[in-house]
C-alpha cells in the first residue's frame, strides 16, 4: 500500500490541480494514466487502492472525478461499476450527423471511420448531438455500426419550422431535414396559426420512447411570406444576427467622419486617385487600386481598410465580431460582421471622403513578379467607386461612352489593366487552377418575388481585383513570416490519394489524362481545365475536378494554397466582413509598430481555436445561402408544374438524373423510376445509367426534354419526368454508352421520393 503523499508526487499535473483548486482531487491525466497501467476496468475502491487515497476528502475527490470524466465521455462506466477507457471498450465519441430519412452517423473525435445509427438509435438523438456509442459491427453494406451508449452533450435547443396540428395535437415539423422527429408542442396558443413558421425551445430532448417536446419561442410568419427564406435560414444554422446592447452601445460612440487625431502619424496617400472597383449592388467597400508604370514595370497600392483601427481587441464589437466570423450575403440582405456604422460607414473607402487604410505597396516587374512589397498605415481618398461593368466595358470593349464615363481615372486604369495581364500570365506559369465561375443571381419584382435567375458574368474586370488582391494576400502571408508572428494562413490542402484516384479512372473514361504520377500538381489540373474548355462537356469535366480538390480553411500552420499554386497565402483583403482579415490586419499593425511578436495580443494555441471557428462560420453561411437559394428555386418553380424544358444532366446517381434547366439555371431530379422503358444500372466511373435491356444511356452532359412534376418547397425539392422523346442529344463523346459498372439498382422502385435538393 503506497502512502497518501505518494499519490500526489506520482500525479503529473498535481501543481496545476493545487493552484486551481486549493485541495485537489487526482487529475484527469493522472486518473487515465492508472488506469493503462491496470490493463483491465477498475472500480472505484479499485482506483482508491492503486493510488493509495487514505482521506475522505481526497476519495470524495476522485469519485465525482470518475463521474464528471464518465459525463465527458472520456472513460465509460460498465455493468459492475468499473471504470475503462473507451479506446479499450470498443467505444468512440463523437458528433452526431442526421440525415432525413431518419438514420444517421457518428463522427468519431479521433478522426476513425464513422458508425452508422440506425433509425432506432437515432430515436434519441438529435442532429448534432455528442455522444458516446459502442462499435455494435458491420452491417451488409461494410459501414460499422454504432450503438449508443450515453448522450455527451446536446446541441440542439431550438428548432425551426412549421406548426401543425394533427388530431387534436400540436407539432412542429423541423425545417432542418437532419432533424426527422417531430417536436410536441403540449401548451401551443390560439395565437399561432396553422401552417406558419415558428421558432420552439426543445424543453425536453427525445429518449428511445418518446419524442422531443418543445415550446413556442417565436412565430416567424406565414409560410409563404416575403422574405420568409431568409429568416428560417438564420435560425436553422444558428446565424447570430441580433446586435447585443453593449455592441449597439459601442456603435453608437462612433462619428461619421475620421476623427483627426487618427489621421496623424500615417502615410498619406490623398494625392493619388486610388478607385473601387466592386459589383452594382455593393455597399462596404474594402479595397481600393493604384497603379502607375514604374522604369522596371509597375507601381502597384492595394489599399484596405483600416478596420483594426476602430475594432479593439476585447471589445464588444470585437467579441461579436468574432463570433460572426464573417458576413452572409443573402439575396437582397446581408448579415454583416461589423455594425453599419463601420461596415458601410467609417470603414467603408467610401469616394471623396478620408480613410484611414492598411495600404500594401508592391513593385510588379514586367514578368508579373513581385520584386518588393511594403505595407504602410495609409491615409486615403478614393477618386471613384467604379462597378465591375463600367471598367470592363472601358477596358474590354472600349466603349465610348464608357471611357468617357471614366475620364478622370483611366490612365490608371490603363496602368492596372497592365500589371493585370503580367500578373495573370505569371499566376498561368505557376500552374493555378482557374473555374469558370457558375454562381447566379436572383432578381426580384416589387413583391419580392422572383422575376428571372441570371448567371454571374465573370468579365475581365473581375479577375484584374482578384489578381491585386490575390497578390496583396501573398505579400501579407510573406511580411509576417519575416516578422516571425502568428497569423491564420488560407490553406488550400492537395487532394487526398483516394480522391485522385477516382478522378483518374473518370477521366480515362472520356479519353483524358491527368498527369503527375502519384503527386499531381496544381498544373496538372489546370492542364485538364484547358483540354476540357474546348470540349462539349466541359461542365462535367469542371465538376469531376471541384469535387476532387479539398476544402480550404484557415489554420496558423502554412500547408500552402493548393489550388493557386503558392506556398504561403493569407487573407488580408477583406477586413470588413472577414474576422481571419482583422486578425491579420492586428499582427502587421503590430509589427510596422515594432512590438516584439511575443507581446501580440494572439499566441499560436489562439490561432488555432480561432482557425477552427473561422472555418466552421465560413461552412455555416455557406450552407445558409445555399439554402435560401434552393428555397427560392422552388419558389420560382411552384407556378411551372406541368411545364415542359430543355434542359441538360448534370449529375448521374444510382437513383436517379439531377438536370439543369436551360435558361433558368434551376435543378431537379428525374427519379429513375420515371425511366420506365428499362432497368437502369448506375456505372460510377462513367457517370451514367445504362438500361439493361435496350442498352440506353443517359450521361452526364447529355440532353433532355423534361417535365416539371412536383415542387415540394418544404424539402427543397423539384421533381422531373421525361418528356416525349427525351433524349435531344449526347453531350458527351461518341461511344460514351459502353458497359455499365459493377454498382448497380434494382432499377424502378428501388426508393420513392428521392428528389434532390434545388441548388
Amino acid at each position: 500500500m503506497v502512502t497518501n503523499e505518494d499519490w500526489t508526487s506520482r500525479d503529473p499535473d498535481y501543481a496545476k490541480e493545487k493552484a486551481r483548486y486549493g485541495r485537489p482531487a487526482p487529475s484527469r491525466r493522472f486518473i487515465l494514466q492508472e488506469l493503462t497501467a491496470a490493463g483491465a476496468p477498475q472500480t472505484l475502491e479499485e482506483m482508491v487502492e492503486r493510488m493509495g487515497l487514505t482521506d475522505e476528502e481526497d476519495i470524495e475527490g476522485l469519485r465525482r472525478r470518475l463521474g464528471a470524466m464518465v459525463r465527458d465521455g472520456e472513460m465509460a462506466e460498465n455493468r459492475r461499476g468499473g471504470f475503462g477507457l473507451i479506446e479499450r471498450m470498443d467505444m468512440v465519441r463523437g458528433r452526431v450527423i442526421g440525415h432525413a430519412d431518419g438514420f444517421g452517423f457518428l463522427v468519431p473525435e479521433d478522426g476513425s471511420p464513422d458508425l452508422f445509427l440506425s433509425p432506432r438509435e437515432m430515436r434519441g438523438l438529435l442532429h448534432g448531438d455528442r455522444a458516446l456509442a459502442r462499435v455494435k459491427g458491420v452491417d451488409r453494406r461494410g459501414r460499422r455500426e454504432g450503438g449508443v451508449v450515453k448522450v455527451l452533450e446536446r446541441n440542439t435547443t431550438q428548432i425551426v419550422g412549421r406548426f401543425f396540428r394533427e388530431s387534436g395535437v400540436a407539432l412542429v415539423s423541423p425545417d432542418n431535414r437532419r432533424i426527422s422527429h417531430q417536436i410536441l408542442i403540449p401548451d401551443a396558443s390560439d395565437d399561432v396559426k396553422e401552417g406558419q413558421m415558428v421558432v420552439a425551445d426543445v424543453v425536453e430532448p427525445p429518449t428511445r420512447h418518446s419524442p422531443p417536446i418543445g415550446r413556442i419561442r417565436e412565430i416567424l410568419g406565414d409560410h409563404m411570406a416575403p422574405g420568409m427564406e431568409i429568416d428560417v435560414a438564420i435560425r436553422v444554422h444558428g446565424i447570430p444576427h441580433e446586435w447585443p446592447e453593449a455592441v449597439t452601445e459601442q456603435a453608437a460612440t462612433f462619428s461619421e467622419q475620421v476623427p483627426e487625431e487618427a489621421k496623424q502619424g500615417r502615410r498619406d496617400f490623398r494625392d493619388l486617385p486610388l478607385v473601387t472597383i466592386d459589383g452594382a449592388d455593393a455597399r462596404d467597400f474594402d479595397d481600393a487600386l493604384y497603379c502607375e508604370p514604374v522604369a522596371d514595370g509597375w507601381r502597384l497600392l492595394v489599399a484596405i481598410a483600416e478596420v483594426s483601427h476602430y475594432v479593439e481587441v476585447g471589445s464588444a464589437i470585437d467579441r461579436e465580431a468574432q463570433i460572426r466570423a464573417t458576413s452572409v450575403y443573402f439575396p437582397q440582405q446581408v448579415v454583416p460582421m461589423l455594425p453599419e456604422v463601420l461596415s458601410n460607414g467609417l470603414c467603408s473607402l467610401n469616394p471623396d471622403v478620408d480613410r484611414l487604410c492598411m495600404v500594401c505597396e508592391m513593385h510588379v516587374d514586367k514578368q508579373g513578379n513581385v520584386t518588393r512589397s511594403t505595407f504602410h498605415e495609409g491615409l486615403i481618398r478614393s477618386a471613384a467607386r467604379l462597378t465591375y461593368t463600367q471598367v470592363a466595358d472601358a477596358m474590354e470593349s472600349r466603349d465610348a461612352g464608357a471611357r468617357e464615363t471614366v475620364k478622370h481615372v483611366l490612365g490608371q486604369l490603363e496602368s492596372l489593366y497592365a500589371v493585370y495581364t503580367v500578373l495573370r500570365a505569371q499566376r498561368d506559369k505557376r500552374g493555378a487552377i482557374d473555374f469558370d465561375s457558375s454562381e447566379v443571381s436572383i432578381e426580384f419584382d416589387a413583391d419580392r418575388k422572383i422575376s428571372r435567375i441570371v448567371p454571374v458574368e465573370r468579365r475581365e474586370a473581375h479577375k484584374l481585383v482578384e489578381e491585386c488582391m490575390i497578390a496583396a494576400n501573398v505579400q501579407a502571408a510573406r511580411f509576417l513570416e519575416k516578422a516571425k508572428f502568428p497569423l491564420l494562413y488560407r490553406v488550400h490542402d492537395r487532394p487526398s490519394d483516394e480522391r485522385i484516384e477516382e478522378l483518374r479512372k473518370f477521366l480515362g473514361e472520356l479519353g483524358l489524362r491527368l498527369g503527375g504520377g502519384d503527386e499531381p500538381r496544381p498544373s496538372d489540373f489546370a492542364e485538364v481545365s484547358r483540354e476540357a474548355a474546348k470540349r462539349q462537356d466541359k461542365q462535367l469535366i469542371q465538376m469531376a475536378l471541384l469535387r476532387t480538390l479539398s476544402r480550404a480553411e484557415y489554420t496558423p500552420d502554412n500547408e500552402g494554397h493548393f489550388g493557386l499554386a503558392l506556398e504561403s497565402y493569407a487573407h488580408f483583403t477583406s477586413p470588413i466582413r472577414r474576422y481571419p482579415d482583422l486578425l491579420v490586419h492586428r499582427a502587421i499593425r503590430s509589427a510596422l509598430r515594432k512590438q516584439h511578436p511575443n507581446d501580440f495580443n494572439y499566441t499560436h494555441a489562439d490561432m488555432e481555436a480561432l482557425g477552427a471557428h473561422c472555418s466552421m462560420a465560413e461552412r455555416r453561411a455557406d450552407d445558409a445561402t445555399r439554402d435560401v437559394e434552393g428555397w427560392l428555386k422552388c419558389e420560382f418553380m411552384m407556378e411551372r408544374v406541368g411545364e415542359e424544358f430543355d434542359g441538360t444532366i448534370a449529375t448521374a446517381t444510382p437513383f436517379g438524373l439531377f438536370v439543369s434547366l436551360d435558361g433558368l439555371h434551376v435543378e431537379g431530379l428525374v427519379h429513375v423510376s420515371a425511366l420506365d422503358n428499362d432497368y437502369y444500372h448506375f456505372d460510377a466511373v462513367g457517370q451514367r445509367l445504362v438500361g439493361e435491356r435496350l442498352n440506353k444511356v443517359y450521361r452526364v452532359g447529355d440532353r433532355l426534354r423534361v417535365r416539371v412534376m412536383r415542387v415540394d418547397l418544404d424539402e427543397r425539392k423539384i421533381d422531373f419526368e421525361p418528356a416525349g422523346e427525351d433524349k435531344i442529344e449526347s453531350g458527351g463523346r461518341k461511344g460514351a454508352g459502353g458497359k455499365a459498372g459493377e454498382k448497380r439498382t434494382r432499377g424502378p422502385g428501388r426508393r420513392s421520393g428521392g428528389a434532390r435538393k434545388a441548388r
